[in-house]
């Protein structure tokens, strides 16, 4: 039996539905234990390591693992998940953007950061997850907590734009990969809020004061488990002077990364 597997979850899955697919194709594991190291949200896709067994048992052992990412950010459009599949805002005014401001914003966080946990994520502040804060509307209540990560390399691999007509139809296209959700306890409001979530969408479209072209900047970053891409991708647009939010996020590796040599040591 093998001890570990490590799948591609594909954009719109749940890690559980990722591991059961692989379950339904392989029989033999029919009644064996699954459980997944790290987890990665639905709008996100890549690597997935899934433990088998006993391996389970070991499951903590995992958790420290540090990971590669290709993520992008979409500049001019936030929301409140930090994703395409959040409450959105958009700004009117939105700065052109240029490769040499991003490259020395990865240089400056590249190290030791401390990022804001997403609004939308399962971290506790007094004794409630700060996605349901957030589904209450009552963030202005609490202060959000932080997380001390170490970004080991942020590169950046592109700069391209996309015309407002095909960033509304991206978004849509990325939000309906979702399957239908009727279990409240899962879908974060209702569906993951979907009909509202179009809806804004929507009206980014059918507003011709918005900018007609949205940029979108690609990185590749190695960091410490627990680094958020989504928070990420807000404090780069940030410090660009706009708002943002993580367009796509790709998990590459799953492993040790050394500092020191700058090398990976162990993959997954």
């Amino acid at each position: 039996m093998l001890p570990y597997v490590v799948l591609e979850k594909a954009v719109g899955q749940t890690p559980l539905v990722c591991a059961e697919l692989w379950r339904a194709a392989h029989p033999q594991y029919a009644d064996v234990p699954l459980a997944y190291a790290g987890r990665l949200d639905p709008m996100a896709s890549g690597k997935l390591l899934v433990l088998i067994g006993a391996e389970c048992k070991k499951q903590t052992e995992y958790h420290g693992l540090d990971k590669e990412y290709a993520f992008s950010v979409l500049f001019g459009i936030t929301s409140d998940t930090a994703d395409v599949l959040g409450r959105l805002k958009s700004e009117i005014q939105v700065p052109r953007i240029s490769r040499e401001e991003l490259e020395y914003i990865a240089i400056k966080l590249t190290g030791q950061v401390s990022l804001p946990y997403p609004h939308f994520s399962s971290k506790t502040v007094q004794g409630k997850p700060l996605h349901t804060w957030t589904l209450e509307d009552r963030l202005d209540e609490i202060e959000i907590p932080t997380a001390e990560s170490t970004i080991y390399e942020l590169h950046l691999e592109s700069l391209t734009s996309l015309s407002r007509t095909e960033t509304v139809e991206t978004a849509l296209d990325k939000i309906n990969t979702i399957p239908p959700v009727t279990d409240k306890r899962k879908a974060l409001g209702n569906d993951f809020r979907r009909a509202d979530v179009r809806q804004d969408w929507q009206s980014v479209l059918d507003n011709f004061s918005l900018p007609n072209h949205y940029q979108i900047a690609t990185f590749m970053c190695s960091a410490t488990s627990g680094t958020y891409m989504r928070s990420l991708s807000e404090v780069i647009a940030k410090k660009v002077g706009t708002c943002g939010l993580a367009w796509n996020i790709h998990r590459t590796k799953i492993g040790t990364y050394s500092a020191e040599h700058k090398t990976w040591t162990k993959e997954y």
